[in-house]
């Protein structure tokens, strides 16, 4: 059975390989997130997914090593999470009403022979328009303080989350059909992953 190293301390990533039937290990990279640069959003998804992935494949010797990394586009500019109550609570101010998209980086590397496969999820995300009153609430759960984009989908953000366009799995933080394509790319055949019963 191959191993599957999940390169991300994200419980929500977790979750969903899990109720995917995977049953992966956590081994988080410690990548200094602010250190990494890239020409476009999409571009910075990438680098910090494949960045994940490099670390934790170096410290392993076989499986399958999943690197990914989300953030948000509004207006061009890359959000990840939001260092402080303040700028989440201006992050929402900006993001009412608006539409932006979520952006994952996906990274696979095959450990024992250094093979790797990578691409972007996109999902469009239309956000609704919380007041005030709302926002405050929400940046005080400190919920969106953990989160890329400053919101969740399945948390309490869900609330001010109009409609996404696209894969769901994403805004939570790992595109299942992409990851089925970078396995194949890598000649691994998902069922093959699937725990048994």
């Amino acid at each position: 059975m191959t191993t599957i190293v999940l390169a991300s301390a994200s419980p929500a990533r977790l979750a969903l390989l899990r109720s995917a039937g995977l049953d992966p290990k956590v081994i988080v990279s410690g990548v200094d997130e602010e250190a990494v640069t890239a020409a476009s959003p999409a571009a910075l998804a990438l680098a910090l997914a494949r960045a994940k992935a490099l670390v934790v494949a170096d410290e392993v010797t076989s499986g399958l090593v999943i690197g990914c990394d989300s953030v948000l586009e509004l207006d061009g500019k890359a959000y990840g999470k939001p260092g402080t109550p303040e700028e989440a609570v201006a992050r929402w101010q900006a993001m009412r009403g608006a539409t932006g998209r979520l952006l994952t980086g996906h990274c696979v590397i095959d450990a024992a022979t250094g093979r790797d496969s990578a691409e972007v999820a996109a999902t469009t995300v239309r956000f609704g328009t919380p007041t005030d009153e709302e926002i405050a609430a929400y940046v005080a759960s400190g919920e969106p303080l953990r989160v890329a984009g400053a919101f969740t989908l399945d948390g309490l953000g869900g609330w001010f989350i109009e409609g996404i366009d696209g894969d769901h799995g994403n805004v939570l933080g790992i595109s299942l059909p992409l990851l089925r394509r970078l396995f194949a790319e890598l000649g691994v055949a998902i069922p093959d992953l699937w725990r048994s019963a």
